[in-house]
């Protein structure tokens, strides 16, 4: 990037484990980290709406951190740049705010380090980074990707197309995933495991062959995390009551939540939307999609 130019990067939020597909299954949706970056004297991000309004301004953002990192990795130095950050995807509440900010944070060290990354080796930074695929992946791929993590590989499976509506009901507070993995058990049995493993397959497969009643019912059944922490979100099942009784097909809390993302089939959302708005007057009520577009970068000449 010269000085005569701005770079502006482009990465949608996301929703992880879709019930029982936990730390392996992401689904991009349609909300968007925006960077614009322009060469200055000295590090800077500025928020430009209110979802960043407290991010640190200075060396010690996460962006810097994880650009930096990632370029001295390969033996390169960052050159200074101003960063507007514009965000619409809310903080700390499900829906992958931090991975699009890691994802972002690897476009642009690739961008300003002339690292030419591939997207495998993207996908591997940021997953060592995250520390597992489901968030980060689908904010690099958009939208359906399934994955995992291991000590020598990241491997993923990407599918864009995933024709549903989402609603998502986002309540005040914020849960910080550290908090929320306390609830979690540290082990299962081998008769747990299979059974978890298998609900978590069965909702793949249903997911691949539109099977949207099975989906839902697979979410229901996941065993790996929602039933520990329901008691962090007591919206859980008050939303699943209605959302199902308007016409959703699947309810599942997002990421770790606090917010519990509704799913309908193409078409039904509107009339699950109304509902769950009157229902959760205190709440943010959104309708969202899947975004199928993966991180962007442009490339832009500033008007002199």
């Amino acid at each position: 990037m010269n000085d005569g130019e701005m770079l502006k990067i482009v990465v949608p939020g996301s929703t992880a484990n879709l019930g029982p597909g936990f730390d392996s299954i992401g689904l991009a949706v349609s909300l968007h980290l925006t960077l614009e970056v322009v060469r200055a004297e000295s590090w800077e991000f500025i928020p430009k709406t209110d979802e960043v309004k407290s991010i640190p301004t200075d060396e010690s953002n996460l962006i810097y951190q994880v650009a930096s990192k990632l370029a001295s990795e390969y033996g390169v130095t960052l050159p200074p740049c101003h960063v507007f950050v514009s965000s619409n995807i809310p903080f700390t509440r499900g829906l992958g705010s931090s991975a699009a900010a890691i994802v972002a944070a690897i476009e642009l060290a690739n961008e300003l380090g002339c690292l030419c990354l591939s997207q495998e080796e993207k996908m591997r930074a940021a997953s060592v980074y995250e520390g597992h695929p489901d968030n980060v992946g689908a904010s690099l791929y958009g939208g359906l990707v399934i994955g995992s993590h291991l000590n020598e590989r990241t491997h993923v499976v990407n599918i864009p197309h995933i024709p549903i509506d989402l609603i998502a009901v986002i309540p005040t507070y914020e849960l910080e995933t550290k908090k929320s993995r306390t609830v979690l058990p540290s082990a299962f049995t081998r008769a747990q495991a299979v059974e978890a493993s298998a609900i978590s397959n069965v909702l793949v497969a249903a997911l691949l062959t539109h099977n949207w009643s099975l989906v839902g019912e697979m979410m229901d059944a996941d065993v790996f995390h929602q039933p520990y922490r329901e008691s962090l979100v007591p919206e859980l099942q008050h939303v699943r009551t209605v959302a199902k009784r308007n016409g959703a097909f699947g309810v599942a809390l997002s990421g770790a939540g606090p917010t519990v993302l509704c799913f309908a089939e193409r078409g039904q959302g509107e009339k699950v939307y109304h509902a769950l708005k009157v229902a959760f007057p205190y709440s943010d009520v959104r309708m969202l999609s899947v975004e199928e577009t993966g991180s962007c970068v442009y490339k832009m000449a500033l008007e002199k």
